[in-house]
């Protein structure tokens, strides 16, 4: 009786592990999202910009996007 409790906690581990391990696959493609808006982005500011060249308009918050990533790398580099 006492194996196979366990076992179950082992198997309860294991599952536990893989989809901690899983989750970044669905961060990579959120990030490889992520990419495309900031392509996006770019393209939207320069014609913006390329149409009113005397603004001083904020188009993306580029700023708060950088301090987002920044807490993204602190996150992972610890």
């Amino acid at each position: 009786m006492r194996y196979r409790i366990v076992k179950e906690e082992e198997n309860k581990a294991k599952e536990f592990q893989q989809e901690r391990i899983n989750a970044f696959d669905g961060l990579e493609a959120r990030i490889d999202d992520i990419k495309k808006l900031l392509r996006q982005a770019k393209i939207e500011t320069i014609k913006t910009y390329r149409d009113q060249p005397k603004t001083y308009a904020v188009i993306k918050p580029t700023d708060l996007i950088g301090d987002f990533l920044k807490d993204i790398e602190t996150l992972l580099e610890k």
